[in-house]
């Protein structure tokens, strides 16, 4: 549950900063850019630490090399992060996270089900999960896309 907290706090400190004159963060589609990018520099750590091979546990059986699967996807997390706050990318950084976020539920779905456990604590439910995830890809299309200019 600390990935949600991270994104809220992270929004709610870069919104403040906006608001004592942080000019790039005057508004809040670029405090949840912001957010989100905090969020996902957190959840990429985890495919580079070693949770990673908690992580490999997650990716669904058929899925070829899943210790590299977890590198691409981590520093897919990174650069969409990265593109997220850079002007020139913003839109093509939220459309490539937005598939991203797509295309990893099936492996949060299979932990789920699986019962896999994440540093020893079960993975997420998906009463829990898959909202979040539709949170991610709402925040990610409203700031990055819909709102890319402010």
């Amino acid at each position: 549950m600390i990935v949600p907290f991270v994104l809220l706090l992270a929004t709610l400190v870069a919104r403040l900063a906006g608001r004592l004159g942080t000019r790039s963060l005057d508004s809040w589609p670029a405090a949840v850019r912001a957010g989100l990018a905090a969020m996902l520099t957190l959840t990429a750590s985890a495919h580079f630490n070693s949770m990673r091979h908690d992580l490999v546990k997650m990716v669904p059986p058929g899925i070829p090399e899943p210790m590299a699967m977890i590198t691409f996807t981590g520093v897919c997390e990174l650069a969409g992060a990265a593109g997220l706050m850079i002007p020139r990318l913003r839109v093509v950084a939220a459309w490539c996270l937005i598939v991203l976020f797509l295309a990893l539920l099936p492996a949060n779905i299979y932990a789920a089900r699986e019962g896999i456990r994440l540093m020893g604590n079960p993975a997420t439910p998906l009463w829990i999960r898959i909202p979040e995830q539709a949170a991610f890809i709402a925040l990610t299309w409203w700031s990055g896309i819909h709102r890319a200019r402010r």
